[in-house]
């Protein structure tokens, strides 16, 4: 393919709600300019972007994924990302690495929750933006409702460059504002084209009031055409377009497009308006990253000149190939077969192939500059939010600000022996998704894997059984309980067996008593007068925990208690070390029942984000989980609420919390502290972990 200068290059991130519609938009995109070969589409399981097995079955976008368009000189770098708020990290990762956003909002549903989100993630990276109506072809479909819809919910700062001629069945072509001209689509157009007319009577009157509007919010963002506009002077065409994309660099403005993609209607402009308005990457601020192994600051410059350094935003495990590494290169240059340099790890990487991404197709290119998108196959130990640079200058790039996990469920392979399989599979799906973490927990001997939804979950479980042929299945994740003592007591332990040679005998007293809340474990050592041996009394004390890890009421650790050994009793020939062991054992399982045990749980501080319409229902059902709400009070423009809540009761939360909120509550939560569990769900606790002590004694 062409190669492009920097200037020449325009990366956006194609983004917006499930259904919106991207996905489709950036096959016809690819297509209407020809770079892209075959229009397909999402429904068929054909369109450009959407290429991977789960992707195809599920009918919606999971992964990030790149494609381009060759249109008037330039290359679009498209970042399709994902609309599903479960795969929230993928579209962090797209926003991050493009220079603007073209956000997709549907006809009929105008803004949704993820909508907002994707918003709020462009406007905080201080990044342009497009809004696009796409499906206005479909029934129900509403130019304006979506345009008021914008201003209340996003941006009053939105504007139409262009609005429909006809909606739903009648929708065949739209009327450019600054052009002032009609342009109506061709019957049976495949890539769009259509004929320039005059604007049709029936519109004169919309078209004049959505001119005023744009005109008006075009130069209240520049001083001197207001003045020559309040003056009575036509603005010409050029000069609008110049302010427009000044001020939509600045966030001063966002244009607003429309139209259908799978009909390809709207694309050829909407192309020419990316080209026109977005800026490209030598437009851009220079970016600073710190020298690896200082504090010391680098400025890097979005030109060839300055030194090579690039970010990988996204890994992608693919069949026959392996692990492909997406890049943005933030400045300098990098050819195919050079060598760049990871910092953090300490490794030479060799990029042989060096590639653009049409959706599945890589084309090898020469050569990439500053600014530019590609891709890599094979890298040895890079993964994403790695930097890569060179060795003379080790530079260690801003990294993507992935979403923390938000749900976590265990999970365990559905056929014994592999375990190991399983780990294995698990680290490399979490070194391709940095939005999927996964531990084992020893305590209660669970494996448990976190995500960001349900949703996000279950297709790790169906990407762990396609790529490494593990199948498992997810179950609820075990809670660390704690027992404790209230009350004292004491009492003896005594070991005796005898066998007919040398026996075994082993006796102690001890007393026990509550210690305050996280206190731990304490030995106290009261034995006088040589009544059990110095060798013998650290053997007790192993006992005594060892027993306290199995528990008294449900099989779990005891913590906070005190242990005094002041008595007991030795055989000069039968007793020994592990006598005295199982004569601990022995005691404590003998006093630990008279001390009033009780069960604890572990709360965490909770913090959960929502609207302020659904604060009520946020409480109730915090109320409804055993939750202490601690108070509420605004922050930018939600809500954050504190709480106290047991862990156990949070199983779920993050799918119920979506449910109460439309999906436009956030949470978090972080470990508080350990306390007493309610007696009636304590006695539930027991009584399970009897039940399952039976089943194992069954199996």
């Amino acid at each position: 393919m062409k190669d492009y200068a920097t200037q020449a290059i325009r990366n956006v991130a194609v983004v917006g709600h499930g259904g919106s519609g991207k996905t489709s938009m950036v096959d016809a995109l690819a297509f209407v300019a020809g770079s892209s070969k075959r229009h397909g589409r999402v429904k068929e399981g054909s369109a450009l972007t959407d290429y991977s097995p789960d992707e195809i079955e599920k009918g919606y976008s999971i992964n990030l994924s790149l494609a381009f368009a060759e249109w008037e000189g330039a290359k679009i770098n498209l970042i399709d990302t994902p609309g599903f708020l479960d795969f929230a990290g993928d579209a962090a990762a797209g926003i991050f690495a493009a220079d603007a956003s073209l956000i997709a909002l549907s006809s009929t549903a105008g803004v949704e929750v993820g909508t907002e989100k994707v918003w709020r993630q462009t406007r905080a990276f201080g990044h342009p933006a497009l809004f696009f109506v796409s499906l206005m072809d479909k029934e129900h479909a509403d130019f304006e409702k979506v345009y008021t819809d914008i201003q209340e919910h996003l941006t009053p700062k939105a504007v139409p460059v262009e609005i429909p001629i006809g909606e739903g069945l009648e929708f065949h072509g739209v009327v450019n504002l600054i052009s002032r001209k009609a342009l109506v689509f061709k019957k049976g157009t495949k890539t769009g084209e259509y004929d320039e007319t005059e604007i049709p009577a029936e519109l004169t009157e919309k078209y004049e009031r959505y001119e005023k509007d744009l005109i008006e919010k075009v130069v209240e963002t520049d001083d001197a055409l207001m003045e020559r506009y309040l003056g009575g002077e036509e603005i010409p065409h050029e000069q609008l377009v110049t302010a427009m994309r000044t001020a939509l660099k600045r966030g001063d403005l966002f244009p607003v497009l429309c139209g259908a993609s799978e009909l390809t209607y709207g694309m050829r402009t909407l192309l020419s308006e990316m080209v026109e308005l977005v800026p490209s990457p030598a437009e851009g601020e220079s970016a600073h990253g710190e020298k690896w192994g200082t504090v010391e600051k680098i400025e890097l410059k979005p030109t060839d000149a300055a030194p090579f350094a690039a970010l990988v935003f996204k890994t992608v495990s693919e069949p026959h190939v392996g692990d492909v590494s997406i890049f943005r290169i933030v400045s300098g240059s990098v050819k195919n077969g050079s060598e760049a340099f990871n910092p953090a790890r300490g490794s030479l990487e060799k990029l042989n192939h060096l590639s653009v991404s049409q959706g599945k197709d890589k084309i090898e290119v020469d050569i990439l500059h500053a600014g530019d998108i590609g891709v890599v196959a094979k890298l040895r130990d890079t993964h994403s939010n790695d930097s890569l640079s060179t060795e003379a200058v080790p530079v260690v790039l801003p990294r993507v600000p992935f979403p923390d996990p938000v749900i976590h469920m265990a999970v365990a392979a559905k056929v014994r022996g592999e375990e190991d399989k399983l780990s294995i599979g698990l680290t490399r799906l979490a070194e391709e998704d940095p939005t999927f973490h996964w531990e084992h927990n020893a305590e209660v001997h669970q494996t448990f894997i976190r995500g960001l939804g349900e949703r996000h979950l279950d297709v790790i479980l169906g990407r762990l059984a396609r790529k490494f042929g593990v199948h498992a299945e997810m179950q609820k994740p075990k809670i660390p309980y704690r027992e404790t003592i209230k009350g004292k007591g004491e009492g003896e332990g005594k070991h005796k067996k005898q066998t007919g040679g040398r026996g075994q005998f082993g006796d102690c007293w001890i007393r026990m008593a509550p210690l305050p809340r996280g206190s731990g474990y304490v030995f106290e050592d009261g034995i006088v007068g040589g009544a059990i041996p110095n060798k013998f009394i650290p053997a007790v004390d192993r006992g005594i925990q060892e027993a306290s890890a199995r528990g008294i009421l449900a099989g779990c650790p005891v913590v906070d208690f005190k242990v005094e050994l002041f008595d007991g009793k030795y055989h000069d020939v039968d007793s020994n070390e592990m006598s005295f062991k199982l004569a601990g054992i022995l005691a404590f399982r003998n006093v630990a029942p008279e001390c009033k045990p009780v069960l604890l749980e572990p709360l965490v501080d909770l913090e959960v984000w929502t609207p302020e319409g659904y604060l009520g229902a946020v409480m109730g059902d915090l109320s409804s989980r055993r939750g202490q709400i601690l108070g509420s009070e605004p922050d930018e423009h939600l809500l954050r609420l504190r709480a106290v809540v047991p862990e156990a009761e949070l199983f779920k939360y993050a799918t119920q919390l979506h449910s109460l909120t439309h999906g436009r509550g956030t949470y978090k939560y972080a470990f508080k502290q350990y306390s007493e569990v309610p007696p009636d769900v304590a006695a539930k606790i027991v009584e399970e972990h009897e039940k399952e002590k039976k089943e194992e004694k069954e199996e």
